[in-house]
């Protein structure tokens, strides 16, 4: 474990969280100290969902520790019985009460409940958050389906002819990037191919739901962070194929369209994109040219950073300057498609190393997580967030999902607009000092007239003024810019801006210049220039 300022994930018992908090009839027993309720914070504040996480703690303090917890477990095991009625306890650990070595599972299976009772195993000091939500949903379909698995060898029944294939969507969970739409989009583009949808799993389902899971033709491993493992255990075991291929963005929408029609074994010729699908529009047309070949940086979970990195460069023309991810456990995926892109992979859960990696790169556009939203607004690039950790705003009250044709909509106004809005900042600053367009100048539309009886708005100067407002160098030597400089260096485009900046005072500090101007300004560019 790290102690950091921020943090992409949370410990494993957050993900086991997670998956409780997205379903109906189960309830989680968390052995955790006095303290540990903060997490409810995380559904209530920032999802902003109704109602508080089906959790329960056993919030021992330490002047328990001395006694018997073992008691404390129990009894709060029997009061969250008791009080919700759950058809599914879970019973986890949090970081803590894992060093005590209490065995809250093994205490709780003695009990005798009347309900499946399922004891999580979260080593909070070796795994993380979405590992954990992965074991735990993991873990319930086990539980649930184990004593249903058909004998080895035993034929799978086939679906009636004529009949629509069936298939589960697993993976969408509480806190969850844009899970919420993203459902409705997947569901909606299935229907178009003739697909009905059993069970979407965790989110909105409940153990009933589960316990069909194997009526389903085939699974649709939605986001593998958290549904590969239940996934390749239903293949295993139930022999339901699995479609791999996440919908997110326009190229990956069409091959999940053609491998949906491999597994389930129907004809997807004849699907057509729908008439709002406006990003391959804008890709072809002359609009487009402002943005081709802008840098992007990306990060994230693997599977959205990946997706974001292949439409980045396939469907909207911009060159990948950096790749990375915090999910250790799909590192290798992200290592393959940054190979193919020609970067160096990032893999870490460093904040600080992906801030110092995006300042390296200076990229015109940062996609990534709420850290890398306050990483680039430090250093003054555009951003837009495509993958959790995310604050309130990325839980939009709106239709916003991020798969199928209406996701990629969704992704190309996210993109495009900040950098488009970017391009407009720049030239209202590169102007403002024009006799035509500054704060001063009376609105065209009134005539010369009206001008003439204005006093003059140009905004005086001291040429000779050589007032510094950045100052950088040593304890013997302080750099200084005059006012003339800074003006000029405003007139850069803002994402080369801080580069100018770095390379002029470079030039200027190994020439031994303490005062930048706007000559030097020119001729650190002309040197850099060669």
């Amino acid at each position: 474990m790290q102690l950091t300022l921020w943090s992409y994930e949370g410990p494993p018992h957050i993900g086991a969280m997670r998956i409780a908090a997205s379903m109906e009839g189960v309830h989680l027993v968390l052995h955790a100290p006095q303290g540990d309720t903060y997490a409810d914070l995380l559904f209530t504040m920032i999802e902003r969902r109704g109602q508080r996480p089906p959790v329960s703690y056993t919030s021992f303090q330490a002047r328990e520790l001395g006694g018997d917890t073992a008691g404390l477990v129990k009894s709060t095991i029997q009061a969250a019985f008791d009080r919700f009625a759950p058809r599914v306890i879970l019973i986890g650990e949090s970081c803590t009460a894992e060093l005590i070595q209490d065995q809250p599972g093994a205490l709780a299976q003695g009990m005798g409940l009347p309900v499946p009772v399922l004891s999580l195993e979260l080593p909070a000091y070796a795994r993380k958050e979405n590992w954990g939500a992965n074991e735990t949903f993991y873990q319930l379909v086990r539980g649930l389906l184990k004593s249903r698995v058909p004998a080895p060898g035993a034929e799978r029944e086939l679906r009636k002819t004529g009949a629509r294939p069936l298939a589960n969507l697993l993976g969408p969970s509480a806190l969850g990037f844009r899970c919420r739409d993203d459902v409705v989009e997947v569901t909606r583009l299935l229907d178009s191919l003739g697909v009905e949808v059993n069970v979407v799993a965790p989110l909105g389902a409940t153990p009933e739901d589960l316990l069909r899971l194997p009526e389903a033709d085939f699974n649709v491993c939605l986001y593998p962070e958290l549904a590969d493992q239940a996934c390749l255990w239903l293949e295993r075991m139930f022999g339901q194929r699995t479609v791999k291929t996440v919908p997110i963005g326009i190229g990956a929408t069409r091959d999940f369209i053609a491998e949906v029609g491999r597994v389930a074994d129907i004809d997807v010729s004849a699907t057509r994109e729908p008439i709002w699908s406006r990003m391959p529009w804008y890709s072809r047309s002359v609009d487009s040219t402002y943005l081709t070949g802008k840098r992007v940086f990306i990060f994230g979970d693997a599977t959205h950073a990946v997706a974001a990195a292949r439409i980045a460069t396939e469907e909207l023309g911009f060159t990948v300057v950096g790749l990375g991810t915090y999910a250790r456990e799909f590192a290798r995926e992200v290592r393959e498609a940054a190979k193919r892109y020609g970067v160096e992979p990032l893999i870490t859960d460093d904040y600080l190393e992906v801030e110092a990696k995006v300042a390296e790169a200076h990229p015109e556009l940062v996609l990534g997580t709420q850290m890398e939203r306050h990483i680039a607004k430090r250093l003054g690039i555009p951003c837009a967030v495509i993958s959790a950790p995310v604050h309130i705003q990325d839980f939009p009250a709106r239709y916003a999902p991020q798969m199928g044709f209406e996701g990629a909509n969704v992704i190309f106004d996210t993109w495009v607009h900040p950098l488009m809005m970017g391009l407009e900042e720049h030239l209202i600053t590169m102007f403002r000092e024009d006799f035509e367009f500054h704060d001063g100048a009376t609105p065209s539309h009134l005539g010369p007239g009206a001008r003439a009886g204005q006093a003059s708005q140009e905004p005086s100067r001291d040429t000779g003024s050589a007032a510094a407002e950045t100052a950088v160098g040593t304890d013997e030597n302080i750099m200084a810019w005059t006012s003339e400089a800074e003006q000029e260096l405003k007139k850069i485009p803002f994402f080369v801006r801080g580069k100018a900046r770095r390379n002029t005072e470079r030039f200027a500090q190994e020439r031994g210049i303490l005062t930048i101007t706007v000559e030097t300004l020119y001729d650190a560019k002309a040197h850099f220039g060669r």
